[in-house]
Protein backbone atom coordinates (compact mmCIF):
# COMPACT_ATOMS: atom_id res chain seq x y z
CA UNK A 1 0.00 0.00 0.00
CA UNK A 2 1.24 3.44 -0.65
CA UNK A 3 1.14 6.12 2.91
CA UNK A 4 -0.69 8.72 3.63
CA UNK A 5 -3.34 10.10 0.22
CA UNK A 6 -1.62 13.38 -0.92
CA UNK A 7 -3.49 16.20 -0.83
CA UNK A 8 -2.50 17.94 -4.11
CA UNK A 9 -6.13 20.73 -4.44
CA UNK A 10 -7.54 22.13 -2.02
CA UNK A 11 -10.51 24.19 -2.93
CA UNK A 12 -12.76 24.99 -5.49
CA UNK A 13 -11.02 27.31 -7.03
CA UNK A 14 -8.69 24.88 -7.68
CA UNK A 15 -11.18 23.55 -10.54
CA UNK A 16 -11.16 26.45 -12.33
CA UNK A 17 -7.10 26.74 -12.28
CA UNK A 18 -6.08 23.44 -12.32
CA UNK A 19 -2.46 22.32 -11.92
CA UNK A 20 -1.35 19.78 -14.37
CA UNK A 21 -1.52 16.25 -15.00
CA UNK A 22 0.34 14.20 -12.02
CA UNK A 23 -0.79 10.64 -12.71
CA UNK A 24 -1.72 8.21 -15.03
CA UNK A 25 -4.77 7.45 -13.21
CA UNK A 26 -6.08 9.52 -10.42
CA UNK A 27 -9.50 10.03 -8.86
CA UNK A 28 -10.86 14.27 -8.99
CA UNK A 29 -13.11 15.02 -6.11
CA UNK A 30 -15.40 17.18 -8.19
CA UNK A 31 -18.10 17.79 -5.08
CA UNK A 32 -18.17 17.13 -1.75
CA UNK A 33 -21.56 18.35 -0.52
CA UNK A 34 -24.72 16.19 0.46
CA UNK A 35 -27.46 15.76 -2.47
CA UNK A 36 -28.49 19.51 -2.14
CA UNK A 37 -25.37 21.25 -1.68
CA UNK A 38 -25.65 24.71 -0.31
CA UNK A 39 -26.74 26.97 -0.25
CA UNK A 40 -29.82 24.89 -0.26
CA UNK A 41 -33.33 26.23 -2.08
CA UNK A 42 -35.32 28.48 -0.08
CA UNK A 43 -32.12 29.47 1.78
CA UNK A 44 -29.85 31.65 -0.82
CA UNK A 45 -28.58 34.00 1.44
CA UNK A 46 -26.77 31.37 3.44
CA UNK A 47 -22.96 32.99 3.97
CA UNK A 48 -21.34 29.71 4.33
CA UNK A 49 -18.99 28.40 1.96
CA UNK A 50 -20.66 26.86 -1.64
CA UNK A 51 -21.36 23.12 -1.67
CA UNK A 52 -21.59 21.02 -5.02
CA UNK A 53 -23.23 17.54 -4.39
CA UNK A 54 -20.62 14.58 -4.01
CA UNK A 55 -19.50 13.31 -7.00
CA UNK A 56 -15.86 11.57 -8.20
CA UNK A 57 -14.56 12.02 -11.61
CA UNK A 58 -11.46 9.34 -12.38
CA UNK A 59 -9.02 9.85 -15.21
CA UNK A 60 -7.69 7.44 -16.99
CA UNK A 61 -4.35 8.72 -18.82
CA UNK A 62 -3.54 5.36 -20.04
CA UNK A 63 -6.28 4.70 -22.16
CA UNK A 64 -7.74 8.07 -22.40
CA UNK A 65 -10.77 7.43 -20.56
CA UNK A 66 -12.70 9.31 -17.95
CA UNK A 67 -15.58 8.30 -15.79
CA UNK A 68 -18.11 9.87 -13.15
CA UNK A 69 -18.88 8.49 -9.87
CA UNK A 70 -22.89 10.01 -9.01
CA UNK A 71 -24.74 11.93 -11.69
CA UNK A 72 -25.60 15.30 -9.74
CA UNK A 73 -27.88 17.91 -10.12
CA UNK A 74 -24.74 20.24 -11.23
CA UNK A 75 -23.14 17.49 -13.89
CA UNK A 76 -22.79 19.99 -15.89
CA UNK A 77 -20.60 22.45 -13.78
CA UNK A 78 -18.55 19.41 -12.69
CA UNK A 79 -17.88 18.21 -16.18
CA UNK A 80 -16.60 21.39 -16.95
CA UNK A 81 -14.67 21.08 -14.35
CA UNK A 82 -13.17 17.68 -15.17
CA UNK A 83 -12.63 19.20 -18.68
CA UNK A 84 -10.56 22.24 -17.48
CA UNK A 85 -8.04 19.45 -15.80
CA UNK A 86 -8.10 17.74 -19.61
CA UNK A 87 -8.01 20.57 -21.84
CA UNK A 88 -10.87 18.32 -22.99
CA UNK A 89 -14.29 19.95 -24.84
CA UNK A 90 -17.57 18.28 -25.50
CA UNK A 91 -19.16 15.22 -23.60
CA UNK A 92 -16.00 13.56 -23.91
CA UNK A 93 -17.56 10.55 -21.31
CA UNK A 94 -16.59 6.71 -21.33
CA UNK A 95 -18.80 5.73 -18.37
CA UNK A 96 -21.05 6.91 -15.47
CA UNK A 97 -21.16 4.82 -11.97
CA UNK A 98 -24.22 5.54 -9.54
CA UNK A 99 -24.22 4.48 -5.91
CA UNK A 100 -28.47 5.12 -5.54
CA UNK A 101 -31.72 6.60 -6.81
CA UNK A 102 -31.44 9.44 -4.31
CA UNK A 103 -31.70 13.29 -5.72
CA UNK A 104 -28.24 14.28 -5.45
CA UNK A 105 -26.45 10.94 -6.56
CA UNK A 106 -28.94 10.32 -10.16
CA UNK A 107 -30.62 13.23 -11.32
CA UNK A 108 -28.00 14.42 -13.33
CA UNK A 109 -28.74 11.89 -15.84
CA UNK A 110 -31.44 13.74 -17.42
CA UNK A 111 -28.91 16.18 -18.63
CA UNK A 112 -27.49 13.54 -20.99
CA UNK A 113 -31.53 13.67 -22.69
CA UNK A 114 -32.07 14.92 -25.82
CA UNK A 115 -32.88 18.52 -24.20
CA UNK A 116 -29.27 18.75 -23.21
CA UNK A 117 -26.67 16.88 -24.62
CA UNK A 118 -28.18 14.56 -26.91
CA UNK A 119 -26.04 11.67 -25.69
CA UNK A 120 -25.31 8.61 -27.77
CA UNK A 121 -24.92 5.33 -25.69
CA UNK A 122 -22.99 6.45 -22.80
CA UNK A 123 -22.40 3.73 -20.56
CA UNK A 124 -24.23 3.74 -16.94
CA UNK A 125 -23.11 1.22 -15.11
CA UNK A 126 -26.34 0.35 -11.93
CA UNK A 127 -27.11 -2.34 -9.61
CA UNK A 128 -30.34 -4.69 -10.89
CA UNK A 129 -32.66 -2.54 -9.55
CA UNK A 130 -31.11 1.16 -10.05
CA UNK A 131 -31.15 -0.33 -13.85
CA UNK A 132 -34.91 -2.03 -13.78
CA UNK A 133 -35.77 1.56 -11.77
CA UNK A 134 -34.38 3.90 -14.98
CA UNK A 135 -35.75 1.19 -17.59
CA UNK A 136 -39.37 1.61 -16.38
CA UNK A 137 -40.02 4.95 -14.95
CA UNK A 138 -39.80 8.27 -16.61
CA UNK A 139 -38.10 10.61 -17.85
CA UNK A 140 -35.15 8.40 -17.63
CA UNK A 141 -36.78 5.41 -19.55
CA UNK A 142 -37.02 8.14 -22.71
CA UNK A 143 -33.02 7.91 -22.09
CA UNK A 144 -32.81 4.27 -22.79
CA UNK A 145 -35.06 4.27 -25.31
CA UNK A 146 -33.81 6.73 -27.35
CA UNK A 147 -30.27 5.42 -26.88
CA UNK A 148 -28.72 8.46 -24.66
CA UNK A 149 -27.71 5.91 -22.20
CA UNK A 150 -26.59 2.72 -22.26
CA UNK A 151 -27.35 0.92 -19.03
CA UNK A 152 -24.65 -1.92 -17.50
CA UNK A 153 -25.89 -4.06 -14.40
CA UNK A 154 -23.34 -4.38 -11.81
CA UNK A 155 -23.17 -7.52 -9.38
CA UNK A 156 -22.55 -6.91 -5.78
CA UNK A 157 -18.58 -7.96 -4.89
CA UNK A 158 -17.95 -8.70 -8.60
CA UNK A 159 -15.25 -6.32 -10.57
CA UNK A 160 -16.97 -4.18 -13.22
CA UNK A 161 -13.74 -4.34 -15.32
CA UNK A 162 -12.73 -1.14 -17.02
CA UNK A 163 -8.71 -1.92 -18.89
CA UNK A 164 -6.31 -3.97 -17.72
CA UNK A 165 -5.69 -1.21 -15.11
CA UNK A 166 -8.64 -0.10 -13.66
CA UNK A 167 -11.63 -2.34 -12.24
CA UNK A 168 -14.96 -1.29 -9.89
CA UNK A 169 -16.46 -3.07 -7.54
CA UNK A 170 -19.84 -2.39 -6.02
CA UNK A 171 -20.23 -2.84 -2.92
CA UNK A 172 -23.77 -2.67 -0.73
CA UNK A 173 -24.41 -0.83 2.03
CA UNK A 174 -27.56 -0.10 4.70
CA UNK A 175 -29.08 2.91 3.51
CA UNK A 176 -32.79 4.12 2.41
CA UNK A 177 -33.59 2.07 -0.35
CA UNK A 178 -37.21 3.18 -1.54
CA UNK A 179 -35.97 2.54 -5.69
CA UNK A 180 -32.67 0.91 -5.59
CA UNK A 181 -30.18 -0.74 -3.79
CA UNK A 182 -27.55 1.10 -2.03
CA UNK A 183 -23.89 0.72 -3.05
CA UNK A 184 -20.27 2.09 -2.33
CA UNK A 185 -17.24 1.28 -5.06
CA UNK A 186 -13.89 0.07 -4.53
CA UNK A 187 -11.62 1.49 -7.51
CA UNK A 188 -8.52 -1.01 -7.84
CA UNK A 189 -5.76 -0.34 -10.12
CA UNK A 190 -2.45 -2.95 -9.55
CA UNK A 191 -0.91 -0.06 -7.29
CA UNK A 192 -3.73 1.36 -5.16
CA UNK A 193 -7.06 1.14 -4.19
CA UNK A 194 -9.50 3.66 -3.44
CA UNK A 195 -13.52 3.07 -1.55
CA UNK A 196 -15.85 5.90 -2.05
CA UNK A 197 -19.31 5.23 -0.17
CA UNK A 198 -20.84 8.69 0.06
CA UNK A 199 -24.28 7.51 1.62
CA UNK A 200 -25.14 4.77 4.11
CA UNK A 201 -26.98 4.50 7.34
CA UNK A 202 -24.50 2.58 9.81
CA UNK A 203 -20.92 1.15 9.92
CA UNK A 204 -22.36 -1.10 12.27
CA UNK A 205 -25.20 -1.93 10.44
CA UNK A 206 -22.70 -2.61 7.12
CA UNK A 207 -20.86 -5.09 9.39
CA UNK A 208 -23.78 -7.08 10.07
CA UNK A 209 -24.55 -7.53 6.48
CA UNK A 210 -20.92 -8.12 5.41
CA UNK A 211 -19.20 -9.53 7.98
CA UNK A 212 -16.53 -7.06 7.24
CA UNK A 213 -16.00 -3.48 9.73
CA UNK A 214 -15.01 -0.29 9.02
CA UNK A 215 -11.58 -0.96 9.93
CA UNK A 216 -11.51 -3.48 7.71
CA UNK A 217 -12.56 -2.03 5.00
CA UNK A 218 -10.37 0.79 5.63
CA UNK A 219 -7.41 -1.72 5.93
CA UNK A 220 -8.20 -3.06 2.69
CA UNK A 221 -7.21 0.57 0.87
CA UNK A 222 -5.38 3.15 0.13
CA UNK A 223 -7.88 6.26 0.27
CA UNK A 224 -11.13 5.99 2.15
CA UNK A 225 -13.95 8.64 0.71
CA UNK A 226 -16.74 7.88 3.38
CA UNK A 227 -19.85 9.20 4.34
CA UNK A 228 -19.97 12.81 6.40
CA UNK A 229 -23.43 13.80 6.52
CA UNK A 230 -23.68 15.19 9.74
CA UNK A 231 -21.32 15.98 12.65
CA UNK A 232 -23.22 14.98 15.50
CA UNK A 233 -26.70 14.46 16.70
CA UNK A 234 -28.99 17.91 17.00
CA UNK A 235 -27.29 19.43 14.11
CA UNK A 236 -31.30 19.81 12.10
CA UNK A 237 -32.75 21.83 15.31
CA UNK A 238 -35.54 20.24 16.12
CA UNK A 239 -35.86 17.40 13.96
CA UNK A 240 -35.47 13.99 15.05
CA UNK A 241 -32.01 12.84 13.43
CA UNK A 242 -33.07 9.27 14.45
CA UNK A 243 -34.92 9.44 11.68
CA UNK A 244 -31.98 10.05 9.49
CA UNK A 245 -29.53 7.92 10.78
CA UNK A 246 -26.03 8.46 9.05
CA UNK A 247 -23.25 8.23 10.83
CA UNK A 248 -21.64 11.03 12.77
CA UNK A 249 -18.09 12.24 11.56
CA UNK A 250 -17.50 12.82 15.35
CA UNK A 251 -18.86 9.49 16.26
CA UNK A 252 -16.63 7.72 13.37
CA UNK A 253 -13.29 9.71 14.44
CA UNK A 254 -13.51 8.66 17.74
CA UNK A 255 -14.05 5.01 16.75
CA UNK A 256 -10.99 5.30 14.56
CA UNK A 257 -8.61 6.97 17.15
CA UNK A 258 -6.64 3.78 18.20
CA UNK A 259 -6.03 3.49 14.30
CA UNK A 260 -2.07 3.65 14.03
CA UNK A 261 -2.00 7.27 12.16
CA UNK A 262 -1.14 5.82 8.11
CA UNK A 263 -4.80 3.93 8.64
CA UNK A 264 -6.23 7.42 9.89
CA UNK A 265 -4.48 9.01 7.16
CA UNK A 266 -5.88 6.99 4.27
CA UNK A 267 -9.71 8.86 5.59
CA UNK A 268 -11.42 11.48 3.28
CA UNK A 269 -15.05 12.64 4.59
CA UNK A 270 -17.34 13.60 1.98
CA UNK A 271 -21.40 14.21 1.87
CA UNK A 272 -21.12 16.66 4.46
CA UNK A 273 -24.81 18.21 4.95
CA UNK A 274 -24.44 22.31 4.83
CA UNK A 275 -25.30 22.18 8.34
CA UNK A 276 -22.28 20.29 9.55
CA UNK A 277 -19.55 22.33 10.47
CA UNK A 278 -16.52 20.75 8.46
CA UNK A 279 -18.27 22.29 5.57
CA UNK A 280 -15.95 25.41 6.63
CA UNK A 281 -12.50 23.99 6.26
CA UNK A 282 -11.18 26.62 8.46
CA UNK A 283 -13.77 25.37 11.63
CA UNK A 284 -12.80 24.18 14.78
CA UNK A 285 -14.58 21.20 13.84
CA UNK A 286 -12.53 20.75 10.90
CA UNK A 287 -9.43 21.41 12.23
CA UNK A 288 -10.34 18.94 15.06
CA UNK A 289 -10.52 16.08 12.18
CA UNK A 290 -7.56 17.19 10.93
CA UNK A 291 -5.69 17.32 14.13
CA UNK A 292 -6.78 13.63 14.74
CA UNK A 293 -4.99 12.79 11.83
CA UNK A 294 -8.40 12.36 9.12
CA UNK A 295 -8.96 14.63 6.30
CA UNK A 296 -12.18 15.83 4.58
CA UNK A 297 -12.33 15.86 1.24
CA UNK A 298 -13.01 19.06 -0.32
CA UNK A 299 -13.95 20.52 -4.18
CA UNK A 300 -10.73 19.86 -6.30
CA UNK A 301 -8.94 16.91 -4.28
CA UNK A 302 -6.82 14.71 -6.39
CA UNK A 303 -5.88 11.35 -5.33
CA UNK A 304 -3.58 9.56 -7.82
CA UNK A 305 -4.26 5.80 -8.28
CA UNK A 306 -1.39 4.81 -10.68
CA UNK A 307 1.93 5.75 -12.70
CA UNK A 308 2.40 9.16 -11.10
CA UNK A 309 3.97 11.29 -13.60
Amino acid sequence: MLGAPALLLTSAASLAHPEPPTCQIEIVVLGAGQDAGAPQIGNYDDPGTELTPSSIGVVDRINGERYLFDATPQITAQLDALDRIEGQEGLALDGLFLTHAHIGHYLGLAFLGREAAGADGVRVFAMPRMAEFLRQNGPWEQLVRLGNIELHAMIAGEPTVLSDHLAVVPILVPHRDEYSETVGFILTTPETRALYVPDLDSWDEFEEISGTSLEQLIARVDYALIDATFWDDGELGNRDMSEIPHPRVAQVTERLAPLPANERAKVRFIHYNHTNPIREPMSEESRAVTDAGFGVARAGNRYCLAGEL
